[in-house]
């Protein structure tokens, strides 16, 4: 028992420096890092803070597209014994490439791409765990939405292993438009979806290729779902109905290889 309580403390004390080492705070701070583009994933700011500090932040945010969230004081002072003045940011730990750049990069050199698209994702562990496997499996990036995705965190680098320090992970504004681009590109577009009545040993995967993946919750929004070429489910026997959505990842990726090794 008393072992447990200092591994539990020594977590917890380990859990609160990871996450302060990932924020910066202070409205000096947090506009110097704006202005100079640091990658940074959300902000926090204080409901009904300071007006005069409001107004500076609110300039510099102007014409950026960050995700923000308007928060209670108490939630910042948890956060930080420090005075905060009302905002906290969220530091990427690593530097999102550029989508457009990477795959015309690829596509140029003719060489075979590999993308995986998360749609709606929001566990970073999950998100952790994709990379790792996607690493493992040869994937070329990882592309994810600017709002209402899981981002990179110290906690996802930590489940993948460390592979988000390597692969590249893309950040985009609209999922749509990137998968347009690449499919009028060439590259083979394949839904992983339990609508889909064709199953995935079925899937041809010579091509280029790039994965659309949905939580367990939503799955796949339906306007990206009508864009796949392809649309393939995973064999299910036995009584659970569903997957874990890094384990469909590594299931989908493995028949892709699978089939390209055997030609």
């Amino acid at each position: 028992m008393g072992n447990n309580m200092v591994d539990n403390q020594y977590s917890n004390r380990e859990q609160t420096f990871k996450e302060k080492e990932n924020i910066i705070y202070g409205i000096r701070s947090v506009v110097e890092a704006i202005k100079s583009e640091r990658e940074i994933n959300k902000i926090l700011i204080q409901k009904g803070m300071n007006k005069d500090l409001f107004i500076e932040l609110k300039e510099v945010l102007s014409g950026k597209d960050y995700q923000l969230q308007f928060v209670p004081v108490q939630k910042l002072d948890r956060m930080t014994l420090a005075n905060h003045q009302g905002v906290i940011a969220f530091v990427s730990p690593i530097e999102y490439h550029d989508f457009y750049s990477l795959v015309d990069t690829k596509l140029e050199k003719k060489e075979l791409l590999t993308l995986l698209f998360l749609d709606r994702i929001t566990d970073v562990r999950n998100l952790g765990a994709i990379a790792r496997t996607a690493a493992c499996q040869g994937v070329d990036a990882i592309v994810i939405p600017s709002k209402g995705s899981a981002l990179v965190t110290a906690d996802a680098i930590k489940t993948s292993a460390g592979a988000l320090n390597f692969l590249p992970v893309c950040k985009v504004d609209q999922l749509k438009e990137a998968l347009f681009y690449i499919q009028q590109s060439g590259v083979k577009l394949v839904a992983c979806t339990e609508k889909s009545n064709k199953e995935l040993p079925f899937g041809k995967f010579a091509e280029s290729v790039a994965f659309i993946f949905g939580s367990e919750e939503d799955g796949i929004s339906n306007d990206l779902i009508r864009m796949a070429d392809e649309q393939l489910k995973i064999p299910m026997i036995g009584g659970v109905a569903s997957l874990n959505v890094s384990v469909s990842v590594g299931m989908a990726l493995y028949e892709m290889n699978r089939q390209r090794l055997v030609k």
